[in-house]
């Protein structure tokens, strides 16, 4: 499994990092990024003590450990200006908390994610032909999820990913260590989401190029 989108008690999460990373290791992960919710009030306070539990879990477990955040809950028009602070702040992954049906997330959060440049846009509720176009053309990921709601529309967002040509990644958003799953299950989310296997596979190979792109670490 590699799942680029996780929580620890640095908000929502469960777990300490160490706990969490742990878990991940015993359960056949080979990364893992902790990103944590973030907006103005704590970006800077997550990923600074984030990034130094990754520095040290990178050197002594067998997981490449990426220390991120998923910004939530933000206005629209202060997006693209917090994924530029997150980044300087030390966030190798910035994710943003997409319009999920699940949750009231103010319209235009898709969009301005997008826009903005963040890495993987997670559980985007009913996305638009538009935004999936945008993807594509911008290079963002568009997320297939495992968390129960959030992956209510995994099958329209496969549609529309498809057809735009946008690249898709499968990711837990785990809260609790039973929110981790194996790669044989990650196929399954995949498959019920309306992926074919190969496209699965394919899933991994973009979450694969992704890691390395902000790491600079390949995957055994």
């Amino acid at each position: 499994m590699i799942d680029l989108h996780t929580h620890t008690i640095f908000s929502d999460g469960e777990l300490i990092p160490s706990e969490l990373v742990r878990r991940a290791e015993a359960k056949g992960y080979r990364a893992i990024a902790l990103t944590d919710h973030v907006d103005h009030s704590n970006y800077d306070f997550v990923i600074e003590r984030v990034s130094r539990a990754c520095e040290l879990l990178n050197r002594e477990t067998s997981l490449v450990v990426i220390p991120g955040v998923e910004i939530t809950h933000v206005p629209p028009a202060a997006i693209p200006e917090l994924i530029h602070r997150c980044r300087n702040a030390g966030a190798l992954i910035v994710v943003v908390h997409g319009e999920t049906v699940v949750e009231p997330v103010a319209p235009g959060t898709n969009l301005a994610a997008i826009e903005g440049g963040a890495d993987i846009l997670a559980h985007p509720g009913l996305l638009t032909e538009k935004e999936a176009e945008l993807a594509a053309e911008k290079g963002v990921y568009l997320e297939i999820t495992a968390r129960r709601g959030h992956n209510i529309t995994n099958g329209h967002v496969v549609r529309l990913a498809r057809e735009a040509g946008a690249k898709l990644v499968i990711n837990t958003d785990a809260h609790s260590p039973s929110d981790l799953i194996t790669r044989a299950f990650a196929v399954t989310v995949g498959v019920g989401a309306g992926l074919t296997v190969s496209e699965v596979d394919a899933c991994f190979v973009n979450s694969e190029t992704l890691v390395k792109r902000l790491t600079g670490r390949s995957l055994g």
